[in-house]
């Protein structure tokens, strides 16, 4: 394909434009993928602990596929997995298969999300350039998370007028898969610029540094209390409080909203304060989060608490803030690319510190469904603010005195 010359602010224009459709596509899919578990195929908690397997099993798988790809760069690497996506996607929203035939497409679409998590980091650290790297992540995140609030309003209003529903044909996934396909389109483009580290390997490859070893230990810690937060947060208010996919998304629509603006804070504090104090600040919040989450989720699993009132603001506002974790991911990417040797290094560090996190996911999500089943909802969450206490210590010990790594 022949390359034409562009500046590159048209790459970074490009991918706010990606950024936005990715959040699109993501809102109207992996944002109702709870809903649409309960109603569609009316699972427990155990069920969706385990269907957790097929859904972040490509977050380990991700190594190999992206290893398979490298030859080809990271852009058109990228546009694979956005064809994944809309493929996965486009199954779920034509038909409603069986049980075991949703998972494997299930599984399909999770593939591509996860390849283009670490892919879509590295393009954005390559896109972002001098001291203002934080700031350039945080305008993309930020874009993306403007665009989630969109897609959360309007599945809101689509699901309450009866316009979306969990029938076939599940439109809100179809046009889901549609916006798969422009960011496909789009990658493309961007592969024509030139732009976004389009440099391809020779062949497969894998990185793991001992100078690495705390970036895994905190991707690790962080799978763990992310799929707590993804899984069994929103399930406090589906299962225990019945919950239907109009009020979990307000719910999205509130914590995007927040993002818009959180998101090029968080950048700007770590441009500003280092990636270290950013990650600490962090972990010592949400300890107090889970601690407050867990408690909370006892009171209300035994009834204790009102289903209106002071305990249900709390509920609500803890699911909000909850929500705002993901949002420190790009603090994890800016580290990996400040302490990385080699710039070749930063794709597949990336991609092995998500399959380190997806490891630790799985076997939390499986382990949980049980000990939520058999003890109680409150020790999931304390179980995720131990992790974050882990997190704390990691973090504390970064003594990486600077913030970009001077090789690179």
């Amino acid at each position: 394909m022949k390359r034409h010359s562009y500046s590159p602010e048209t790459g970074i224009k490009i991918f706010l434009v990606i950024s936005a459709l990715v959040g699109l596509a993501m809102g109207l899919s992996d944002a109702l993928f709870a809903n649409y578990f309960k109603e569609a195929y009316d699972i427990n908690a155990q069920q969706r602990g385990f269907i957790e397997i097929p859904r972040e099993l490509p977050g380990i798988l991700s190594v190999l596929f992206i290893a398979a790809l490298s030859r080809f760069g990271n852009v058109r690497s990228a546009v694979a997995a956005q064809i994944m996506s809309l493929a996965g996607m486009a199954v779920l929203g034509f038909s409603r298969p069986e049980y075991s035939v949703m998972l494997f497409f299930l599984f399909i679409y999770s593939s591509g999300v996860h390849m283009y998590i670490p892919l879509g980091d590295s393009i954005g650290l390559s896109l972002s350039t001098g001291n203002n790297m934080g700031r350039t992540l945080g305008r993309f995140n930020s874009l993306r998370m403007a665009f989630l609030m969109f897609a959360g309003v309007a599945t809101f209003l689509g699901f309450k007028t009866g316009i979306f529903s969990f029938e076939v044909p599940v439109t809100v996934f179809i046009v889901s898969a549609v916006s798969f396909g422009a960011v496909a389109l789009l990658l493309l483009f961007l592969y024509r610029t030139g732009k976004g580290g389009g440099r391809a390997d020779s062949g497969l490859k894998f990185v793991f540094r001992r100078e690495y070893l705390r970036y895994y230990v905190i991707c690790a810690l962080f799978g763990g209390r992310k799929q707590i937060m993804l899984v069994y947060s929103p399930w406090v208010l589906i299962d225990l409080l019945d919950f239907k996919a109009d009020t979990m998304s307000i719910l999205a629509v509130i914590g995007a909203l927040i993002g818009i603006f959180f998101m090029p804070v968080v950048g700007k504090w770590i441009d500003r304060y280092s990636v270290r104090n950013v990650m600490m600040a962090e972990a010592l919040a949400f300890i107090f989060v889970y601690v407050a989450y867990g408690l909370l989720s006892r009171w209300v699993d035994n009834y204790e608490v009102a289903l209106t009132g002071f305990g249900m603001m709390m509920v609500y506002l803890l699911n909000i803030i909850d929500r705002m974790s993901a949002q420190f991911a790009m603090t994890r990417a800016i580290y990996m690319r400040s302490i990385a040797l080699a710039a070749e290094d930063v794709t597949p560090s990336l991609t092995l510190g998500m399959a380190i996190d997806h490891v630790v996911a799985i076997i939390g999500a499986s382990l949980c469904g049980s000990v939520w089943f058999i003890w109680g909802p409150e020790y999931v969450f304390i179980l995720a603010g131990a992790m974050s206490l882990m997190n704390l210590i990691a973090a504390m010990g970064i003594r990486s005195p600077e913030l970009y790594g001077p090789r690179l």
